[in-house]
């Protein structure tokens, strides 16, 4: 059997400190969302990104960092991008953190069903009982007719269906498009789309611990960011793909460590149970090299 590479493991690694951040960034959007307006931390969220990333790469890049072949795919991505994450946001804010990450990740599974419905691609029967035992464990969690159930599961399951369509626009732009210029664009795009709405929204952070949590964001959005890029560099993205659902876990810690919340038996067997069909998903995948995954943003 082939032993992974220096650069390989290098990639796993950074990749799994890129899955903390976005799962430490969840948190915190959690637990400042009863502090101050969410559609106020998004613009904190996405300045502090888009600024970091500007002074990153201005030097060494100049203004071939808005150098694309698509334009109209970059304004689509942000505005997708974008939408995840108001989404996202308002998930957090009513659904503890691992529930959240574990439905979210469906994102992949649905990918699936989208190749077989529109692009014509024929699904092996394995990949099938993969995706419906990914919404068995998503049934299992969210529980449909007991108390479980209500009207706010629907953010995340949203959230499924515009993450699906980002990664899809993704997977089709990096055949072409520089990741970095990628990462440029959607960071100011979502800063703009947040900025316009900032005047009808703003309230002023209450104390210093609320501009503390906000710097933390947009931080930890830029570093998790720039930490995918640098796994991507060293290790196919297949090959990482599945270790993205250690984002759940990650969820899990972060929900106990900050809210003293765990979930219930069934939601823990709910959410193995997604991880489990995923990552034999995401398996399938390194060996048919089809469809890659992205976390989720917020």
């Amino acid at each position: 059997m082939r032993r992974p590479t220096h650069n390989t493991l290098q990639g796993i690694g950074l990749v799994v400190l890129a899955l903390a951040c976005f799962a430490t960034l969840d948190t915190t959007t959690r637990h400042i969302s009863a502090s101050i307006s969410l559609m106020v931390a998004l613009w904190f969220r996405y300045a502090i990104q888009a600024l970091i990333t500007t002074v990153a790469v201005w030097p060494s890049r100049g203004r071939r960092v808005f150098l694309t072949r698509h334009p109209r795919f970059q304004l689509a991505r942000g505005l997708l991008l974008f939408a995840c994450s108001i989404l996202a946001f308002f998930s957090l804010k009513y659904m503890p953190v691992g529930e959240f990450t574990a439905i979210a990740l469906l994102a992949p599974l649905v990918i699936t069903v989208f190749a077989a419905w529109k692009l014509k691609e024929k699904i092996r029967p394995m990949r099938w009982a993969l995706v419906a035992g990914g919404f068995i464990g998503t049934l299992v969690i969210i529980r449909p007719g007991t108390h479980h159930f209500d009207w706010t599961v629907l953010l995340p399951l949203m959230l499924v269906g515009t993450n699906s369509a980002f990664q899809i626009l993704t997977s089709h732009m990096a055949k072409t498009e520089d990741p970095i210029t990628m990462h440029f664009y959607t960071g100011w795009i979502g800063t703009t789309l947040a900025t316009v709405a900032l005047p009808f929204v703003w309230e002023m952070p209450a104390d210093w611990t609320v501009w503390l949590q906000l710097l933390i964001m947009g931080v930890l959005a830029s570093i998790g960011h720039f930490l995918l890029i640098l796994a991507y560099a060293r290790a196919p993205a297949a090959t990482l793909t599945p270790y993205m659902y250690a984002q759940i876990a990650f969820g899990v810690i972060g929900g106990w460590v900050v809210f003293n919340h765990l979930p219930d038996q069934w939601t823990f067997a709910g959410m193995a149970l997604i991880a489990v069909c995923g990552g034999l998903g995401a398996w399938l995948t390194v060996r048919e090299s089809r469809v890659t995954i992205e976390p989720i943003e917020s």
